[in-house]
């Protein structure tokens, strides 16, 4: 089951722009990163926010197409599942109907003080995956 799609609208920038003229492959993993953590801070309880950090395991990402300036670009990420503190997300990076780029990625969430890894425990759960009434 996943969670619901969480869309993040992306603002191309010059320092993405490489020497062949369309956005470098690396600036794709910082988007995928911004809309994780956008998604995170947007669903979260402030006191989980404050208390957690986020660090990628894994990024498995297939480039389509290339995004260049003035290009509308959109990540949509959806939060597949947890399995105790990983996190598995799925984010499709468009241009209108044009699929950039498909990202798998797999998260550990840490506890911010200690620096270890924190389980998402059924409380958190039910804010990314409410029950049906």
């Amino acid at each position: 089951m996943s969670a619901k799609p969480f869309s993040f609208p992306i603002t191309v920038l010059p320092e993405d722009i490489d020497f062949m003229g369309h956005v470098n492959n690396s600036r794709y993993l910082n988007w995928v990163q911004d809309a994780v953590l956008a998604h995170w801070r947007g669903l979260a309880p402030a006191e989980e926010v404050a208390s957690k950090a986020w660090v990628a395991l894994k990024h498995e990402i297939t480039y389509r197409k290339p995004a260049f300036m003035e290009d509308d670009v959109i990540a949509q990420t959806v939060l597949e599942s947890f399995k105790g503190a990983r996190a598995f997300y799925t984010t499709v990076i468009s241009r209108g109907e044009d699929v950039l780029a498909e990202v798998k990625s797999a998260w550990c969430c840490i506890d911010a003080e200690t620096l270890r890894p924190a389980r998402i425990n059924e409380e958190m759960r039910n804010f990314f995956f409410p029950k049906d009434d």
